[in-house]
């Protein structure tokens, strides 16, 4: 039996590249994870073996964030990287709270983070020792830093996201481009990401010269098998998720254009966060629970604005509510079959079946997808009808 953990590709990769001098990109190595991670390497001539291949296709800098812990038993480094996980959701959460414009009250604060901590993607993160937490904890860093006018620090964090580019991309690139859209007064924020992300190459070409070549043969190979039909592609057809991927995008990027020039406090900034975390959920080409932690920022963000909806706008409201009674069922759903395994009533588990709570959560993106555009649009057209009567008063 392996140990399936997310984090072994990666801790055994730097532990053989730092202490043993060995290219984490090879076979050889790709070989070893799988005998760790499945408890034998797979057989490429085998159709029953999973698709998976675990093989360590990351930027080289990631064995950076892992260094710590290659001179450990592989037990303590799970153990230690569970913790961290833990208080990078955390953290993040109160982080996307201060973004997304959420009273800050104690008590709110501690129920939005035992309400995180209680949802699936945190369980899974949990349990798999992915590193997306923390890197989803380095773009809201940034994020929180560049609100507070600390652009170099914004930059430094931003950089450090690049450890998962399929699961940060899209942030990564639109403060990129909010950092560009106004020069002069953001260019430290830009000098800072270059600086950060050229010495990571610098030390990654240390470690392993001529790497690049070989984690982009590994990128080319991922998609063979480590891809499946993203959200959109779930919900409705191949071609015509395709389609709604590519209007997403494209509709992402006529809001960009839009905010760029918006200042990092302002509502538009935040809604700008929640439309490029939501869309990264909807195209990215893989259905794993741990990304689903971009979830939270929309969710901020629809329940701010929750308040701001007329309660005539029925509609509306129903499909800005959508999302959280999703989640509410999942949470109902996942209480009544604990309660019926603890009970021993196999029965009900039999009836509902295991998988139901599963089920139920893949409906959250879509929902929240739907819900952001919608009240997203709302939002926008009336912060414009207010400026319009303000310019109106004022002439």
């Amino acid at each position: 039996m392996g140990n399936n953990s997310d984090l072994y590709p990666r801790w055994l990769g730097a532990r053989e590249l730092l202490l043993h001098g060995r290219d984490p990109y090879s076979s050889e190595i790709t070989r070893e994870i799988q005998t760790g991670f499945y408890g034998r390497p797979l057989d490429p001539e085998n159709k029953t073996d999973p698709r998976a291949q675990e093989a360590f296709v990351y930027p080289l800098w990631v064995v950076l964030l892992v260094a710590p812990t290659v001179t450990l038993k592989f037990a303590s480094a799970i153990t230690i990287f569970r913790w961290i996980l833990v208080g990078s959701i955390g953290l993040s959460a109160m982080l996307w709270m201060n973004l997304m414009g959420s009273r800050l009250r104690p008590l709110l604060v501690c129920s939005v983070v035992l309400f995180v901590f209680s949802s699936l993607p945190f369980l899974v993160e949990y349990y798999q020792q992915n590193l997306t937490a923390a890197v989803i904890l380095f773009v809201a860093l940034s994020a929180f830093c560049v609100a507070r006018r600390q652009l170099i620090l914004g930059g430094f964090f931003l950089a450090v996201a690049t450890m998962k580019p399929d699961t940060t991309g899209l942030l990564i690139l639109w403060l990129l481009i909010w950092a560009v859209a106004r020069w002069r007064d953001r260019q430290r924020m830009l000098w800072s990401f270059a600086a950060t992300l050229t010495g990571l190459f610098a030390v990654s070409e240390t470690l392993l010269p001529h790497w690049i070549g070989r984690f982009i043969a590994g990128i080319r190979e991922y998609p063979t098998y480590g891809t499946a039909p993203n959200v959109s592609q779930l919900v409705f057809t191949p071609v015509l998720g395709t389609v709604i991927s590519l209007f997403l995008v494209l509709l992402l990027v006529v809001l960009w254009f839009l905010w760029r020039t918006e200042a990092a406090t302002s509502p538009q900034f935040r809604w700008s966060l929640a439309w490029t975390c939501i869309v990264t959920l909807a195209i990215i080409p893989k259905i794993a629970f741990y990304n689903q932690l971009l979830l939270i920022p929309p969710l901020l963000a629809l329940s701010t604005e929750y308040r701001n909806i007329q309660k005539d706008r029925v509609v509306l409201r129903a499909l800005a509510s959508a999302p959280f009674a999703c989640l509410l069922l999942h949470w109902l759903m996942a209480m009544v079959l604990s309660m019926a395994s603890m009970l021993g009533q196999g029965s009900l588990i039999l009836f509902f079946t295991p998988e139901l709570p599963d089920h139920i959560f893949l409906a959250v993106a879509p929902l929240t997808l739907i819900a952001v555009v919608s009240v997203g649009f709302f939002s926008s057209v009336t912060g414009s009808l207010s400026n319009l009567r303000s310019v109106g008063e004022a002439t």
